[in-house]
Formats: C-alpha cells, sequence, structure tokens
C-alpha cells in the first residue's frame, strides 16, 4: 500500500493517523506538489495529482475521506471509527462533512490569505470564528466529537484545528476544543512525536515557499 503524502498537508495528516490507530504500515512516497518531478510522477496515477493519493494493489484512491473510510472499513478490527449504526454513523458523516465544507474550509481560507501577502479580511476572520463556535459546541456536548468514543470525525477535525497554527490562531476562548485535543491525541502513544515532525517540515514549507509568514 502507498501513499503519495506530505506531512505539512492536513488530508494527508488524516491519514496517516487514520493509519497509525488501524495499526497498519503504508509506504510514504514524499511527495511536494510544489515540485515539478514530483507533481509529474502524481499525475501518472492521479490525474487531479492532489495529496494524499493511496495506492491499494493497483486500486487508486484521492480525497482524505474516501482513503480513510475504505482503510477503516478494509482493516478495521471494528466498527469504532466508522460505526455501522446508522444514527452514529449519521453524526460522524455530519461531523466529516462539517469538517470538508466549513471548518477546514474557513481555515485553509484564512492560511490561503497570508499565502498571498494579505491580512485576512474581517468576513474570513468572522466565518473562521462562527466555524470555531460550533465546534466548540459539538466537543461541549459529549467526550469526542460525534460518540462517546474516538471516531473519524474525531482524526478529521483535529487536524483542522492543528492547522490553526500556520495563523498562530489563540483558542484561549474555546475551553471545549482545547480539552478535547487533549482527548484525541492521548488516543495516540506517539502523537508528541507526530506533531514535532508535522512542525518541523511546516517550517521548512513556510521557510521556502512563504518566507513573509511567520510559523
Amino acid at each position: 500500500m502507498e501513499l503519495y503524502s506530505d506531512i505539512v498537508s492536513p488530508p494527508c495528516q488524516n491519514v496517516l493517523l487514520v493509519a497509525k490507530k488501524l495499526g497498519i504500515t503504508l509506504n510514504i512516497k514524499k511527495t511536494n506538489v510544489m515540485d515539478a518531478a514530483d507533481a509529474a510522477e502524481l499525475i501518472k496515477v492521479n490525474p487531479q495529482h492532489t495529496i494524499p493519493t493511496f495506492v491499494d494493489d493497483g486500486h487508486v484512491i484521492w480525497e482524505s475521506y474516501a482513503i480513510a473510510i475504505y482503510l477503516v472499513e478494509k482493516y478495521g478490527q471494528d466498527d469504532s471509527l466508522y460505526p455501522k449504526d446508522l444514527k452514529v454513523r449519521s453524526v460522524v458523516n455530519q461531523r466529516l462533512f462539517f469538517d470538508i465544507g466549513t471548518l477546514y474550509k474557513n481555515v485553509l481560507a484564512n492560511i490561503d490569505a497570508l499565502f498571498e501577502k494579505q491580512q485576512p479580511s474581517a468576513e474570513l476572520q468572522k466565518k473562521l470564528q462562527q466555524a470555531l463556535d460550533l465546534t466548540e459546541k459539538f466537543v461541549s456536548d459529549r467526550r469526542f466529537i460525534a460518540a462517546d468514543h474516538l471516531t473519524l470525525a474525531d482524526i478529521f477535525v483535529l487536524s483542522s484545528i492543528t492547522a490553526l497554527e500556520w495563523i498562530r490562531y489563540d483558542l484561549e476562548h474555546y475551553p471545549g476544543i482545547r480539552g478535547w485535543v487533549e482527548r484525541v491525541t492521548a488516543e495516540f502513544p506517539d502523537h508528541a512525536d507526530f506533531h514535532k515532525e508535522i512542525r518541523e517540515a511546516t517550517k521548512q514549507f513556510v521557510a521556502t515557499y512563504c518566507p513573509h509568514m511567520e510559523y
């Protein structure tokens, strides 16, 4: 199983964490989509040339949500990460769709503004705050974001929250999110090392491609 990946990317982080939780080993093909040679290699298997891209015995999947669900359904020892109970799964799905369409979307929009050497507009900042307000409510209603145990939704939202470090966002006013982050990361014994690797790779990326930013 091969994964075209760069740990700087939150979607790649999602798949890497899912693999860790499942206890499966992926052959990581480190891919920098900003590099022409890497992009040319990637487009041979994924015409959209996006990461992460997953290859399992010739079967190719991209989009981190699709990859994660495939891994869980093929390699999961149980259904805890993606419950089969329709009502529980519907909440997990809702949180996943919330992440891709609202939370991560607005985190990324604020990061992109800084990439373009602009300060995020008041509108962008407001939309991000609204997304975080909703996240705070979700993680305050129960111990985890979609159930009483860790699910795929927690892993995906965690990467979105981690990405706030790009814009040095202060979570002081979100005690629920801070407490939830501690609970989720505790599910991964080596998460401190994983987070360190993310930070070191991101610092290098920022220094190379957007030195005007502070990280």
